[in-house]
């Protein structure tokens, strides 16, 4: 067994054992929102949002983007479960900004072995093959945080499953202070009708 895998399993054991009244919880989300955010591992949705279990949908990926499957969860969050509210919610030093979509796919093309980063940019360092599916994907790589937490938000107000009656916050979270620092234009495209 890995180090990891141990840790996480034994870690499990320790919150199962004193899981009590949360085996109650509704499927529904409590506070009836919910948060379309990053997967980096500096952010922890329930400590800078104040949440409990139950209490919000958390939706992640690489930056936080607003890709066919986030709005597909979105769309069942409200429509199935009752969400009036969301969040879109990037952040400050995300890595998504580090490559652009034609870095990422010439280096899967090489080798599909972890790659590196130093001044001069990123490298592979592992061995081939590597497989030119990478081309079909939209890696939705940006260049600035809050530009993108615009265009998101703009995504899922347009987008035709989407309510109006659903107000729609953009905001980035500064990995440094742990706040969420509010993008206007993001928030007033988001506003509800």
């Amino acid at each position: 067994m890995s180090k990891v895998l141990d840790e996480v399993l034994n870690a499990n054991a320790e919150y199962a054992g004193s899981f009590g009244e949360k085996g109650k919880l509704a499927i529904p989300p409590a506070r009836h929102f919910a948060i379309l955010t990053c997967m980096d591992a500096r952010l922890d949705p329930a400590q800078y949002a104040g949440l409990a279990e139950g209490d919000a949908h958390v939706i992640r990926n690489a930056g936080g983007r607003a890709s066919d499957d986030a709005i597909r969860s979105l769309v069942i969050s409200y429509k199935l479960l009752g969400t009036h509210e969301w969040f879109v919610i990037h952040h400050t030093n995300c890595g998504m900004a580090l490559f652009t979509d034609d870095i990422i796919r010439d280096l899967l093309y090489k080798s599909l072995e972890t790659a590196t980063v130093d001044a001069n940019g990123w490298h592979d360092v592992g061995k081939g093959p590597g497989s030119s599916e990478g081309e079909f994907i939209d890696w939705l790589t940006f260049k600035n945080e809050t530009d993108s937490v615009t265009e998101d938000v703009r995504r899922i107000r347009n987008h035709p499953l989407v309510p109006r009656s659903i107000p729609i916050y953009g905001y980035v979270y500064d990995v440094k202070t742990g706040k969420l620092i509010e993008a206007p234009e993001a928030t007033r495209v988001g506003r509800a009708a």
